[in-house]
C-alpha cells in the first residue's frame, strides 16, 4: 500500500493518479506536512498500512488515521493545514476524529495578494466557449425563461402559490413553449421586522435580485397591502416601472383573496405572448455567472467534488465567466487561503472583516463557528470547522480573488468572487441568485436534495457509493477521481455539463420538480 505524499500546494487542483491509492484497502496523503491519512476505503481493526502502520481500530472510509505519533496539544494537519489541535496523545494508526480532537485559536498568514495573479485567458488556437441563452434588455443573459411571482410578505404567499397554481392548472402554458414554467416565490417574512437597517436591506436586495433576474421573462410582486416591505417603496428606491415585464397587486386594494387570484391570473395572461417571444442565441461563456455550493458534505468532499469544480471554475474564467463562492462560516480556518488570492489588501480585508464579523455574530446568540460541522458531516469524516472549510474553498480553484460582495447584491465583475451568506444552502443560494447566478452547481457527499428555481441547479456526488444510490438525483459522479481520473479531466465535464444545462438541457433535480421552496432569504434581524 502506498501513501505517497501529494507534493502540490494545498487545495489545487493537480491529478489525484491512481499511482498514489492501492487496493484493497486504500489510504491517501494529501501533503507532505500532514499528520494524518484518509481511509478511502473502510479499514478493519488491525490492518497492515504502509510505513509500518496499522490500523489500532476500525476507521470508516473517508476518515483519518494517524501516519505518526500526535502528541497531546500538537497540530492536526490535513492538505498542509491545520484543521484542529489533539486534545490527548494520539498514537500511529489511532483513528483521529472529535473524540480526540479539540479547537483552540492560532495565528494565520494572511499574506494579502501574495499569490493574486493576471488571468491567463485562453490557450494559443483555444475557440472561446459558448452557449445557448437568452439575451436580455439589459444586456444579462439568461439560461431559462420563467415567469416569477413573488410575495412581498409572508402575509400575501398563499396568494401567490394560488395564482401560480391556477396558471399552471389553467392550460394557458401550452400555447407558449418557449415559458419554462410559471413559480411561486415566497418567504416568511416582509413584516414584524425594522422599517430601516441591514435586514430590511437585504430582503430588498433579495426581492429586486429575482424581480430582475435574466432567468425571469417576467415577475409578478404580490403584497397584503400593509406590510413593513412596501412594494411602493421598492418601487421607487430601484426606479422600476410596470409593463409587460413587471407587474404588481396588494391583496387588500384589490379585494380579497379571490379577486386578488383572479386579477394575478389575468396579469400573468397578459405577460405571456412578449416572455414567449424570446429565443436562445449563441452567447460566450463568460456571460455564465456560477454559484457554488456545498451541502452534506464529507471527507472526500475535499478530495473529489470540490476540487473537480475548482478546476471547473479555473476554466469558467479563463473564458471570462464568473464564479460566487460563498458561505462564510464554511471557510473560517481557510480564509488566509482566499487572502492571499485576492488581488489587493483591500478585498483580502474584507473576507478578514467578514470572518470577524460571524464570531461576533456567533458568539451574541451563545454559539461558535465549530458549531458547524452537521452531525451528518460528522459521520462522513469531517471533524471540525476548520476541515469541512479547507475543503469547501477548494470549489473556487485557484484563480484571483476579485471582489467581495454583500448577501444578494448585484455581481458587477467577471472574474472569482465572493459573496458572503450563511452556510445554510438554501439562504446562501438565495443571496447567490438574487445576485445574478443563472447556473449553479453543488456538490455533496452525503445526499442533499437540494435544487433551485429560477437558476438550474447541477448536483455532484463526492463518491460512487452515493451517486450508485441517488443516481436520480445526481448529475455527475467525482467518486471516479478516487479510481484514477484526474481532477482536470472531472473539472472539464463538470465545465461541459454547465455550458449544456445552460443551454437547456434539464438537470436531475429540474426533472424531479424541485425549486419551488428553496427561496429563503436571510432573516438576520429581529422578528418583533
Amino acid at each position: 500500500m502506498t501513501t505517497a505524499p501529494m507534493t502540490t500546494a494545498p487545495i489545487t487542483t493537480a491529478p489525484m493518479s491512481a499511482a498514489r491509492l492501492t487496493t484493497p484497502p486504500r489510504t491517501l496523503r494529501l501533503n507532505q506536512a500532514d499528520n494524518v491519512l484518509i481511509a478511502v476505503d473502510s479499514l478493519p481493526a488491525g490492518t497492515a498500512l504502509a510505513e509500518g502502520l496499522v490500523a489500532l481500530r476500525h476507521v470508516q472510509k473517508g476518515h483519518k488515521i494517524a501516519a505518526a505519533p500526535i502528541g497531546s496539544g500538537e497540530a492536526i494537519r490535513k492538505f498542509g493545514q491545520i484543521i484542529g489541535f489533539a486534545g490527548v496523545d494520539i498514537a500511529a494508526g489511532d483513528w483521529v476524529h472529535e473524540h480526540n480532537v479539540r479547537m483552540q485559536e492560532f495565528a494565520r498568514d494572511y499574506a494579502f495578494a501574495s499569490e493574486a495573479k493576471p488571468e491567463s485567458g485562453l490557450l494559443p488556437g483555444e475557440a472561446p466557449a459558448t452557449f445557448e441563452g437568452f439575451r436580455r434588455a439589459d444586456g444579462r443573459v439568461g439560461t431559462r425563461n420563467y415567469i416569477g411571482i413573488l410575495s412581498s410578505v409572508n402575509c400575501s404567499a398563499t396568494v401567490a402559490e394560488f395564482i401560480a397554481d391556477a396558471v399552471t392548472r389553467s392550460g394557458m402554458l401550452d400555447a407558449y413553449p418557449n415559458i419554462d414554467g410559471v413559480v411561486a416565490f415566497t418567504h416568511g417574512t416582509g413584516c414584524g421586522m425594522g422599517a430601516k437597517g441591514e435586514e430590511f436591506d437585504i430582503l430588498a436586495r433579495t426581492q429586486w435580485g429575482y424581480a430582475s433576474h435574466p432567468n425571469f421573462a417576467a415577475v409578478l410582486l404580490v403584497g397584503l397591502g400593509c406590510e413593513v416591505f412596501q412594494i411602493g417603496r421598492l418601487k421607487k428606491e430601484y426606479g422600476i416601472v410596470e409593463g409587460p415585464h413587471f407587474q404588481s397587486l396588494t391583496i387588500q386594494e384589490t379585494g380579497g383573496t379571490r379577486k386578488s387570484i383572479e386579477a394575478g391570473v389575468a396579469k400573468i395572461r397578459e405577460m405571456l405572448p412578449a416572455a414567449n417571444a424570446v429565443h436562445r442565441e449563441t452567447v460566450p461563456a463568460s456571460e455564465l455567472v456560477l454559484a457554488l455550493q456545498c451541502g452534506g458534505s464529507d471527507g472526500y468532499s475535499g478530495l473529489t467534488a470540490n476540487p473537480a469544480l475548482g478546476a471547473a471554475v479555473d476554466l469558467l474564467v479563463r473564458h471570462g465567466g464568473t464564479a460566487i463562492l460563498s458561505e462564510t462560516p464554511e471557510i473560517f480556518g481557510a480564509e488566509h487561503l482566499l487572502t492571499r488570492r485576492a488581488e489587493s489588501e483591500a478585498v483580502g480585508r474584507k473576507i478578514v472583516d467578514l470572518i470577524d464579523w460571524w464570531t461576533d455574530y456567533a458568539a451574541r446568540s451563545g454559539g461558535e463557528l465549530n458549531n458547524n460541522p452537521s452531525p451528518g458531516n460528522k459521520a462522513g469524516g469531517l471533524t471540525t470547522i476548520l476541515e469541512k472549510s479547507l475543503g469547501a474553498v477548494a470549489k473556487g480553484g485557484t484563480s484571483t480573488l476579485r471582489g467581495v460582495y454583500r448577501y444578494a447584491e448585484r455581481i458587477d465583475r467577471h472574474g472569482f468572487v465572493y459573496m458572503d451568506t450563511p452556510g445554510y444552502d438554501p439562504v446562501a443560494a438565495t443571496g447567490q441568485v438574487a445576485g445574478g447566478a443563472n447556473v449553479l452547481c453543488f456538490t455533496t457527499g452525503r445526499g442533499s436534495a437540494y435544487g433551485c428555481k429560477p437558476t438550474p441547479s447541477i448536483k455532484l456526488a463526492t463518491n460512487s457509493d452515493l451517486f450508485a444510490r441517488m443516481e436520480e438525483d445526481m448529475d455527475i459522479n467525482c467518486g471516479d477521481v478516487l479510481d484514477g481520473v484526474s481532477i482536470e479531466e472531472k473539472g472539464r465535464e463538470i465545465f461541459q455539463m454547465v455550458l449544456d444545462i445552460a443551454s437547456g438541457r434539464r438537470s436531475k433535480s429540474e426533472l424531479l420538480g424541485y425549486g419551488r421552496n428553496e427561496f429563503v432569504p436571510w432573516q438576520i434581524g429581529a422578528v418583533m
